[in-house]
């Protein structure tokens, strides 16, 4: 069995990965560890919860790996934990990983968005700061936009506040841009938005299909270790 935690960031996973992988909602804190006890034998980590609800436990990775259980992380709460335990041999995917394992990427604050709930398919309310920088990072390179305009876009999506963080909002901070340039800007971020987190999910889901659905040889390198805190969380085990 092969499990895929996704939310906002990936609109209609379930249709697109098919009967064969269960797509489930974003993952909170025992979801990965209940997952490795109902047999699955990968795992795609996407959008986590946070703030309100307690994430994704490091040590739930761990112990995933160390059954053989392939995890692979990408895009939003993913990425973050894959560059966090990618030497643990978590699988990290897409360019938001690379960003974070190299350290071009500190805040966790810069992947974060609003987004309504799942009955309302977690429709987007804010745009990521990722994938702010996606977009200007585009229009920078065909010269749509100077290097100042850039940094002074990037600079407004960063102090906005992610649950504040619109287009509108950062076009509306921007300094230094002239009203009528101020407008065309903020055109350009909508006709060229780059949805980084998408298209690095849609990387992960390919990848998750291709393996096969068996766990893997467990990890000669280290040893997993149930410790006072573990056995408290989950004392079935």
């Amino acid at each position: 069995m092969k499990v895929l935690f996704v939310g906002p960031t990936l609109s209609g996973a379930a249709e697109m990965a098919g009967p064969a992988m269960a797509v489930r909602p974003p993952a909170r804190q025992g979801d990965i560890h209940a997952a490795v006890r109902e047999g699955a034998t990968a795992i795609g980590l996407v959008d986590g919860v946070f703030e309100y609800v307690a994430p994704v436990w490091h040590k739930e990775i761990l112990f995933a790996l160390s059954l053989g259980v392939q995890v692979l992380g990408s895009s939003s709460m993913g990425a973050l934990r894959a560059a966090e335990c990618d030497r643990f041999g978590m699988i990290g995917v897409g360019s938001i990983y690379r960003r974070f394992a190299s350290g071009g990427i500190e805040d966790d604050a810069d992947i974060a968005q609003l987004h309504a709930p799942g009955e309302l398919g977690y429709a987007a309310l804010t745009v990521p700061l990722v994938n702010v920088h996606a977009t200007l990072a585009g229009l920078l390179a065909d010269r749509s936009i100077s290097r100042a305009e850039f940094a002074a876009i990037e600079k407004a999506a960063a102090v906005t506040f992610f649950k504040d963080r619109t287009l509108d909002a950062i076009a509306a901070v921007a300094m230094g841009l002239a009203a009528g340039r101020r407008a065309q800007i903020r055109g350009l971020l909508g006709t060229r938005y780059v949805d980084q987190k998408r298209a690095d999910a849609m990387e992960l889901l390919a990848r998750l299909q291709a393996l096969d659905d068996c766990r893997a040889c467990p990890p000669a390198q280290w040893r997993f270790q149930a410790t006072t805190i573990w056995a408290a969380a989950f004392r079935s085990e």
